[in-house]
C-alpha cells in the first residue's frame, strides 16, 4: 500500500522507503523516473515553443541573460530618508543595478510620522515618507535613468507613486519615458499582508486610477506588480500563488478596460512579483508553467494582438519564509539556491533575501554578500550562458504542463465562487491560505515537513546570537521635526485647495491621480491626502471568518 504524504517535498525521513510516494507543495505527485512517455500524458510540448516568442515559456526575451543579465533590486529603506539614500548609494557602489524601496509601516498604511498611532513604528521596517520632500532627498544624487526604481507600497501607493513622479519632474525628467515599478497590489494586501486603508471596491478603484494615468502620462512606467508572492508567504501553496496572482490581474484589467482604454494600451506595463523558495524543480516549472498560462490568458481571453501586452515580466525574489533564526548561517546557503531558481527561472529581476533578514534590517555586509551571490551566478557560474538550460527534461517539461494544469484548475474555482473580488471580500481566500499556513506550522513543528537546523540536523546550542539592526529613535524625531518644519515653510491655503480638488474628485468618482499629482506638488502629507480619501470612501472592516 502506498503511503501519501500532505503536499510535501521531501517530507520522508528515510529515503529508502521506496514505496513512499512523495507530492509536492502543490499537491503533484513526483514519480521516480520520468519517461517521454510521461510528457505525452502530460500535454507534450504544444507550449514550449521558443524563447522571446508567444506562449514564452521558455523566457520573453530571445536572447535572454545571453544579451544582458537580470537586474539586480535589493529590498531597502529604514530610519529617514538621509539614511536610505546613504544605503541605496551604497548598493549601487556594490553592483546594483535596481533599488527596491521598503517604506515604514505609518507611510504604508497613510500616517504622518507625527501621528500618535505610529510612535515607535517611525522607520523601523523601512524608510519614512511624509511629503515630496522625503521623495527629493531619499533619491538624492541617483540618476533615474540609470537606476530603476521599486515601490514597495500598497494601501498608499497612488500618494507613492505621485510623488515619485513628481520628484522626477521637478529634477528634469521627462516621465513620458521613465522605467519604474511601483507594487500597488493592494488585493494581495487583504490577503496577505495587511497594509490596506480603504474598503475593497474603493481600493481597486485607485489602482485602476493609476494604470489609467500612467497610461496616459507614464506609459512605460509600471503602476502595478501583482504579488503571488506575499499570498505563498501567506499560506498558498506555488501553484495557488500563481492562479490568485493572475486572478488578481484580471481583476485589475477588467476594471481598467471598463473604463474604455484598450487593453493593449496598459497590459504590457503589468508585472509580478513571485516567490522562490522551496523545491527547485516545482519552482522552475511553476515560473515557465505561469509564463505560458499568463500568455494564452492575454491573448484569448482578452484579445491582445501585440506580443508584449502577453508577457509575463516578473521579479522572482525574497524567501523569506524559508529563511530561518536557527543556524542563520545556512541561510547564505539557502540564498544561493533561490538565486539558482529565479536565474533557471527565468526572472527578468531578482531580489534575493538576505541571511539575517529572517529577523532583522539586512546588514550592509548581509546586502553585498546577496549581491555578490547574484553576481557569481553571472560571471562565475555559466547562468547567462544559454537560455532556459532545463527545457527539453521529460520531468521538468511534464511538471511544467502538470503545474499549468493545476493553475488553470485553481483559476476555474475562483471563478466557480463569484471571482476574487468577492472572496477576498469575504475573506474566504484569506481564511484558506491561512489554515494551509497553520497546517505547514504543525507540520514542521511535527518534523513531517523538513526544515534543515530546525527540526533535522539540529545543533545543541543556546539561543543564537545575532545582531539586530538598532531603532534610531533620534531619526524618529528629526523626521517629526521637519515634518513640522514643512508645514510652517509651505503655501497653506494651496495644499487646503490641493485637498478640496481631491475630496471633490472622489465623490464624483472620477479617477483622482491628476488631483493627488497636484496635492502633492503643493508638498501636502500623506497623511492628509488618506485622510482626505477616507473621508469619502471610508475605511476597511476586515471580515474575521473560523
Amino acid at each position: 500500500m502506498t503511503v501519501q504524504t500532505k503536499k510535501r517535498s521531501g517530507a520522508s525521513k528515510n529515503r529508502s522507503e521506496s514505496s513512499r510516494a512523495v507530492i509536492n507543495e502543490s499537491g503533484i505527485e513526483i514519480k521516480t523516473v520520468y519517461t517521454e512517455q510521461d510528457l505525452e500524458k502530460s500535454g507534450g510540448v504544444e507550449m514550449v515553443g521558443l524563447p522571446g516568442e508567444y506562449p514564452f515559456t521558455r523566457g520573453i526575451h530571445k536572447e535572454m541573460y545571453r544579451k544582458r543579465p537580470w537586474t539586480m533590486r535589493q529590498y531597502t529603506g529604514f530610519g529617514n530618508p538621509e539614511d536610505t539614500n546613504e544605503r541605496f548609494k551604497f548598493l549601487i557602489e556594490n553592483g546594483q543595478t535596481g533599488l527596491n524601496v521598503a517604506f515604514d509601516l505609518p507611510s504604508q498604511i497613510g500616517m504622518d510620522s507625527d501621528d500618535e498611532l505610529a510612535t515607535g513604528e517611525i522607520g523601523r521596517v523601512g524608510m519614512a515618507v511624509d511629503s515630496l520632500r522625503d521623495f527629493e532627498t531619499a533619491f538624492d544624487g541617483i540618476d533615474l535613468e540609470k537606476i530603476t526604481v521599486s515601490l514597495t507600497v500598497n494601501g498608499s501607493a497612488a500618494i507613492m507613486i505621485a510623488m515619485y513622479l513628481a520628484m522626477a519632474e521637478k529634477r528634469g525628467y521627462d516621465i513620458a519615458g521613465l522605467r519604474g515599478t511601483a507594487q500597488n497590489d493592494i488585493l494581495k494586501e487583504f490577503i496577505g499582508r495587511g497594509t490596506w486603508i480603504f474598503p475593497v471596491e474603493a481600493s481597486i478603484k485607485l489602482v485602476a486610477d493609476t494604470i489609467e494615468y500612467c497610461a496616459r502620462h507614464a506609459p512605460k512606467y509600471s503602476p502595478v506588480s501583482v504579488c503571488g508572492y506575499h499570498i505563498r508567504e501567506s499560506g498558498a501553496d506555488p501553484a495557488q500563488e500563481m492562479a490568485y496572482g493572475f486572478c488578481i490581474a484580471k481583476a485589475y484589467m477588467d476594471m481598467v478596460l471598463a473604463r474604455g482604454l484598450d487593453v493593449d494600451e496598459f497590459a504590457s506595463r503589468l508585472s509580478f512579483n513571485f516567490n522562490i523558495y522551496g523545491n527547485i524543480f516545482e519552482q522552475v516549472a511553476k515560473f515557465r508553467a505561469g509564463r505560458s498560462l499568463w500568455a494564452k490568458i492575454v491573448k484569448e481571453e482578452y484579445g491582445a494582438t501585440n506580443p508584449r501586452s502577453m508577457v509575463l515580466r516578473m521579479i522572482a525574489g525574497g524567501g523569506g519564509s524559508g529563511l530561518t533564526k536557527e543556524q542563520p548561517e545556512v541561510n547564505i546557503v539557502r540564498g544561493a539556491y533561490y538565486a539558482l531558481i529565479s536565474a533557471l527561472s527565468g526572472a527578468q529581476t531578482m531580489a534575493l533575501c538576505c541571511f539575517d533578514e529572517a529577523y532583522t534590517i539586512p546588514s550592509e555586509d548581509a546586502q553585498r554578500l546577496s549581491l555578490r551571490t547574484m553576481q557569481l551566478l553571472i560571471e562565475e557560474m555559466g547562468l547567462c550562458d544559454t537560455v532556459d538550460p532545463l527545457a527539453g527534461s521529460y520531468y521538468v517539461e511534464t511538471l511544467t504542463n502538470q503545474m499549468r494544469a493545476r493553475m488553470t484548475e485553481v483559476m476555474q474555482s475562483v471563478d466557480e465562487q463569484g471571482g476574487i473580488i468577492k472572496m477576498v471580500a469575504e475573506g474566504t481566500i484569506q481564511s484558506q491560505v491561512s489554515a494551509q499556513a497553520y497546517e505547514l506550522l504543525q507540520d514542521v513543528e511535527s518534523g513531517e515537513f523538513p526544515k534543515v537546523g530546525v527540526n533535522c540536523y539540529q545543533v545543541e546550542e543556546d539561543e543564537p546570537e545575532v545582531e539586530y539592526h538598532p531603532y534610531a529613535q533620534d531619526d524618529a524625531r528629526r523626521q517629526i521635526e521637519r515634518l513640522e518644519q514643512l508645514r510652517d515653510e509651505r503655501d497653506t491655503a494651496a495644499v487646503k485647495a490641493a485637498l478640496q480638488k481631491l475630496a471633490d474628485d472622489a465623490r464624483a468618482e472620477v479617477s483622482v491621480m491628476p488631483a493627488i499629482m497636484a496635492a502633492v506638488k503643493t508638498y501636502a502629507t500623506v497623511g492628509e491626502m488618506t485622510d482626505t480619501l477616507v473621508s469619502v470612501y471610508g475605511r476597511y472592516d476586515e471580515p474575521v471568518r473560523f
